[in-house]
């Protein structure tokens, strides 16, 4: 998720997308990272089958180049 173009990302799991997204655009949980930053927009999403390897993809990008990221959500969604 992003607060808009070249701004502040998020990278996260949840097992359902829908109701998480709403929970960010509706700030939630107010003390939170998205709600803070106001990150509201889902650019980018991958799907698993099962919530090991999610949480493994997750931390692997948490540790990614802010470009490594920027690159993948341009390749997969260039709008």
């Amino acid at each position: 998720m992003a607060n808009g173009k070249n701004g502040t990302l998020y990278i996260g799991v949840t097992m359902n997308l829908p109701e998480r997204v709403w929970q960010h655009k509706n700030h939630v949980n107010i003390d939170g990272f998205t709600a803070r930053y106001d990150v509201h927009d889902l650019v980018w999403y991958q799907f698993f089958e099962n919530m090991p390897e999610a949480v493994a993809k997750e931390k692997t990008m948490k540790k990614w180049r802010r470009e490594w990221k920027i690159k993948l959500i341009e390749e997969q969604n260039p709008e």
